[in-house]
């Protein structure tokens, strides 16, 4: 019996083989969200999952959100949180206790578990080394812009301090705050700030991590089971955005703008599994649902090829 499962751990490296080839040196960005980051059992996971990639010789950096905290800690204190067209009103007020909360807290405790393996991770604000420049964005109520406060749309990305941090073999851990060229701060998305990072550093792969397992095909509530999509094009997504849940709408949009700046992978994860950036990374069928760009064949990191279905002609999303 020993045998056997010894057995079976070997042809899991040997099957990891040319993915770890494949990936050596690569630049990969994580969107670090959802259940993967309140449940202690599934942040622990992450963290190793992470360190694994480093020591295999990939460059993981980490942008994060934190939703679920800033709900929490503006119900602490009183503060009212309205949302308008799904973004959240970013009042000063509230927008001094985003920062506390996504800076002071949320991204404290990432380095930390990263860091219980080893002196790896440091963590950094959108706003250092002016890495995001935003501009106000305004939310679109029956085709009218609304003010929302300060809720940014990333227009520059500095890059160099990440890649610096990577050079020098740490895990960047990012917040997604950034700053206005007036002084201003904003909230930002964090999966656009993710996608936006993985454009500049020319990153090999964009993995954003949600409490879905994908993009699913005729999405049905009632349904024992609904089908996911393994794969898709850029232009097939961007068809297909307009039908997608409000939910899953900035997810994929992240996706789209990397393929189309020139990331030759995104991916849409189920963060709620236990390993799934290794399973996505390493396994010869992945999960979740990628996308690629247009004419993958230009891809400047090609992949081994994998056993993944072409993508139906219609689809839904859904994040709930």
């Amino acid at each position: 019996m020993r045998r056997a499962e010894a057995l079976t751990k070997a042809a899991t490296l040997i099957e990891a083989l040319p993915w770890l080839a494949g990936f050596h040196g690569a630049t990969v960005v994580i969107k670090y969200g959802g259940n993967a980051m309140t449940e202690e059992h599934l942040r622990e996971k992450f963290a190793a999952d992470v360190v694994f990639l480093r020591y295999a010789g990939l460059k993981p950096v980490i942008v994060h959100g934190g939703g679920p905290q800033i709900n929490a800690h503006l119900d602490l204190l009183g503060i009212e949180s309205t949302f308008t067209a799904g973004l959240r009103v970013t009042t000063p007020e509230a927008m001094r206790v985003v920062r506390m909360v996504l800076v002071g807290q949320v991204n404290r405790d990432v380095v930390g578990l990263i860091n219980r393996h080893g002196p790896f991770a440091i963590g950094m604000s959108g706003e250092d080394a002016h890495l995001f420049t935003a501009v106000r964005k305004h939310a679109v109520v029956d085709g009218v812009g609304v003010d929302i406060g300060q809720v940014g749309d990333i227009v520059k990305v500095e890059a160099g301090a990440v890649r610096a941090l990577l050079d020098d073999g740490r895990i960047p851990v990012i917040s997604s705050i950034a700053r206005g060229d007036d002084g201003t701060v904003y909230n930002v998305n964090a999966d656009t700030a993710a996608a936006a990072l993985a454009v500049a550093l020319q990153a090999s792969k964009l993995i954003v991590l949600t409490d879905v397992e994908g993009l699913y095909r005729d999405w049905r509530p009632d349904a024992d089971e609904n089908e996911i999509i393994a794969r898709l094009s850029a232009t097939e997504l961007e068809k297909l955005l307009p039908g997608l849940s409000s939910g899953m709408i900035p997810k994929m949009e992240a996706c789209l703008t990397a393929v189309q700046g020139g990331v030759p992978r995104a991916h849409v994860l189920d963060g709620r599994v236990p390993h799934s950036v290794l399973l996505e990374i390493f396994t010869d069928e992945g999960i979740g649902t990628m996308v690629l760009p247009d004419a993958p064949e230009a891809a400047a990191t090609p992949e081994p090829v994998r056993r993944r279905p072409e993508a139906p002609a219609q689809l839904k999303g859904n994040d709930q």
